[in-house]
């Protein structure tokens, strides 16, 4: 079995396994999930679901929040950790996007990767939950699975995951693919323990590589 047809039986499967996979931070406005993906660095998405609404109440729009101190963004934020300089950056993102974009999110990577806080992932996170383009979100749980299912070979540097997964996994299914592979990565091939392969649905063709 090639590389990319395990991709294709993997995608196959986990499609099965987890049907409704989708973004587990909460937003109904494209810049609101710019917010979340930058708050959710070392943090849990439930805990950015909760303290966003916080944030949302006090600075509902993104003029507000362009114009609010960053040390009254911090208040709110620092329960997700970092919060000094994850305030920093949403009230700059935030300020680009009232200038140079009417307040809108840019539908394009590039000027994607231009705001301020935002990388590749959360680039591609965006351009696939809010645009519906071709993305492959390269979190820790996707590093994490696609080196131990053998889609990759032992390589943790998020950009070049993501450049090997690009050759293998279809434009069209690269955004679900990487939520389900969240979803598989907390319940069952998960990090802080031993992987429950006793009850994957991928156990007679993961690699296994980097498994204890």
């Amino acid at each position: 079995m090639t590389r990319k047809q395990r991709a294709l039986e993997i995608i196959d499967r986990l499609k099965k396994e987890y049907p409704a996979a989708d973004c587990t931070l909460d937003y109904d406005q494209a810049w609101k999930l710019l917010v979340s993906v930058r708050l959710a660095a070392q943090c849990t998405d439930a805990r950015v679901n909760v303290v966003v609404e916080k944030l949302y109440e006090k600075f509902p729009d993104v003029n507000a929040l362009a114009e609010a101190p960053v040390e009254e963004i911090e208040k709110i934020v620092h329960p997700c950790g970092l919060g000094n300089s994850k305030s920093r950056d949403i009230s700059a993102c935030m300020k680009v996007l009232r200038d140079e974009y009417d307040g809108k999110v840019p539908e394009d990577f590039d000027k994607l990767l231009a705001l301020p806080g935002v990388g590749r992932k959360s680039a591609n996170l965006i351009m696939g939950d809010v645009f519906g383009k071709p993305a492959i979100v390269t979190d820790t749980h996707c590093i994490r699975l696609v080196n131990r299912m053998g889609l990759v070979d032992g390589i943790k540097e998020p950009g070049k995951v993501e450049k090997a997964l690009w050759k293998i996994i279809p434009p069209a299914e690269g955004n679900d693919f990487c939520h389900r592979l969240v979803n598989h990565g907390r319940d069952v091939c998960t990090a802080r323990t031993k992987p429950y392969c006793d009850r994957c649905c991928l156990q007679d063709i993961c690699k296994k590589v980097g498994v204890e």
